[in-house]
């Protein structure tokens, strides 16, 4: 996941990485993921994967991984950086400083290791150091709580003037993309909510697409 070039004093739209909900059964959620990938340009897919055993999320993950990737976009597993090696996924998301220090010696470099849940801006810094892909503003916790939008909107707007690596901004709905790519994201995270959408994912991300498709001033 490289960082879009500005082009004049314009940012290229950021791209779309898609947030899928917990899946447990790789069959039941191939069509509505095969469809929201038709609808919309993603970047990459973040699975999170349900509980099981070793060889289930395997062959869960590599089921997918291949769904994902003849779209064009990158899969990466929420964690679980063995399983995400074993299935031929393109790498891993890992939340944390430590986790991600854990797990990116079995990722890179033949595969993406992103870093989120990053406290401080230190963390931030340091998963940088340590040769983070990316890293990831603004995703919720466990409980669902995340930080204000303004503090998100500051890190972002941080991150994009002082460093190289990408930055991906979580938008919890459609209002938060626009604010998020002015700030300065690179890449806009979004999913969770459309998969409950009246108007079905592929229609909720195409809108997604639509708010991204103008480039942004930069800040």
């Amino acid at each position: 996941m490289a960082r879009p070039q500005p082009a004049g004093m314009k940012r290229l739209a950021p791209r779309l990485y898609l947030v899928t909900p917990v899946v447990e059964q790789a069959g039941t959620f191939a069509g509505p993921l095969e469809a929201a990938l038709g609808a919309a340009d993603v970047a990459a897919v973040l699975l999170r994967l349900g509980a099981g055993d070793e060889r289930t999320l395997i062959n869960r993950a590599k089921s997918l991984t291949e769904v994902v990737q003849r779209s064009g976009a990158a899969l990466v597993l929420d964690g679980q950086a063995d399983i995400a090696v074993r299935a031929g996924a393109d790498g891993a998301h890992l939340s944390g400083i430590e986790a991600f220090i854990a797990a990116s010696g079995t990722l890179k470099p033949a595969r993406i290791a992103g870093c989120g849940g990053l406290k401080t801006r230190h963390d931030a810094m340091l998963a940088a150091e340590r040769g983070a892909d990316y890293v990831m503003f603004g995703e919720p916790e466990a409980d669902g709580r995340r930080p204000s939008f303004d503090a998100i909107i500051e890190r972002i707007e941080w991150w994009a003037e002082v460093f190289e690596a990408p930055c991906v901004a979580y938008a919890a709905t459609l209002d938060d993309i626009p604010p998020l790519a002015r700030a300065g994201a690179d890449f806009i995270a979004f999913g969770e909510r459309i998969w409950d959408s009246p108007d079905g994912p592929a229609a909720e991300l195409a809108a997604a697409a639509e708010m991204l498709a103008v480039p942004q001033a930069v800040a």
